[in-house]
């Protein structure tokens, strides 16, 4: 909706991980380090974990873009409890290996016979395993059990686990000693600081073709980091509103205001679940009684003419697509 009107040539805060995106902040830059010095090892176990929002996936799509595809052959499992024998099921299905109606033993075999022929292809095998927080102890179990195989003095199997922080609490579990000795490296990615927020703002319109347009003034993204905490999700979900509200008050500046309307609308929708939901003394609370009453009011004036405009825009888009499907390009 906002991209033409502002020149742009995708959508700059999409939540869905994007390679093209990727901003080596510091702690970016250390969590790509510690992904690249254990590939070198090529064994073991990679653990990248940070709370939710952080940017794991997007930092692992980073580096799987970097790597030569005739060279590496990956997989992915988001993992959803999966129990002992089911991880391993899972590992089959990730490399589109049969895994139906067998024991145990076979699909070992034929997991092990799977990596043992892309060695002597010349390739490496990497799993990765997004959510490991949710992986129980029996599956991380078999999940070591694989990195066993050898061929000659090298492993031919490789695991990225990406997971929120208290996967660290599961790994200090006493009966997962053997794991913790496989894990060659592991970083906890943390959020950024005001500086770099306001660079990666910057850094994701750049990439779609940003020319300034709109303008975030510095005021604006302090608001920005103040409000999401620098976490990447976080101020993705923020500025997409932002692009938004700036295309249906028809704005070419983004300040601090435009921030703070915004923010009380997140505010405003958020307490109105709650309320919908039964909660509703923390709805109250989330919408801040201490706010004057014609503050809310035109809050909520702002709110409708926003929505009015939309459905104008959506009204006339539909109208000309209707009238360009007839053959009359012109709607009046």
């Amino acid at each position: 909706m906002y991209t033409k009107y502002y020149g742009l040539t995708d959508l700059p805060f999409q939540l869905t991980p994007d390679p093209r995106f990727f901003f080596e902040s510091t702690v970016h830059r250390k969590a790509m380090s510690h992904l690249l010095f254990g590939l070198e090892q090529s064994e073991g176990f990679i653990v990248i974990t940070g709370d939710v929002g952080a940017g794991k996936t997007t930092i692992l799509s980073h580096l799987l873009a970097t790597l030569d595809s005739l060279a590496y052959v990956t997989a992915k499992i988001v993992s959803s409890h999966l129990a002992g024998d089911d991880m391993l099921r899972a590992v089959a299905a990730a490399f589109d290996l049969p895994f139906a109606n067998i024991d145990k033993a076979t699909l070992l075999c034929r997991i092990e016979d799977f990596l043992i022929g892309n060695h002597q292809e010349g390739k490496r095998t990497l799993l990765l395993v997004d959510e490991a927080q949710n992986v129980p102890p029996q599956a991380l179990e078999e999940l070591r059990m694989l990195s066993n195989f050898q061929v000659g003095a090298k492993v031919p199997l490789q695991s990225f686990l990406l997971a929120q922080p208290q996967f660290r609490r599961t790994l200090a579990s006493p009966n997962l000693e053997q794991f913790r000795q496989r894990i060659i490296a592991s970083f906890h990615l943390g959020p950024m600081g005001a500086a770099e927020t306001s660079e990666y703002v910057r850094h994701r319109l750049s990439v779609v073709g940003w020319n300034d347009n709109p303008h975030f003034t510095e005021e604006a993204l302090a608001d920005i980091f103040l409000h999401t905490g620098g976490v990447p999700r976080k101020i993705n979900t923020l500025c997409s509103r932002i692009m938004l509200f700036g295309f249906l008050d028809e704005l070419h500046t983004v300040d601090r205001e435009v921030v703070k309307s915004v923010i009380d609308d997140l505010s405003h929708e958020t307490s109105q679940v709650l309320d919908r939901s039964g909660d509703r003394t923390e709805g109250v609370m989330l919408s801040s009684d201490s706010t004057p009453l014609h503050q809310r009011l035109a809050s909520i004036e702002r709110t409708v003419e926003r929505h009015g405009r939309a459905l104008k825009y959506f009204s006339y888009a539909i109208e000309r697509g209707l009238h360009e499907e007839s053959g009359d390009t012109d709607p009046e």
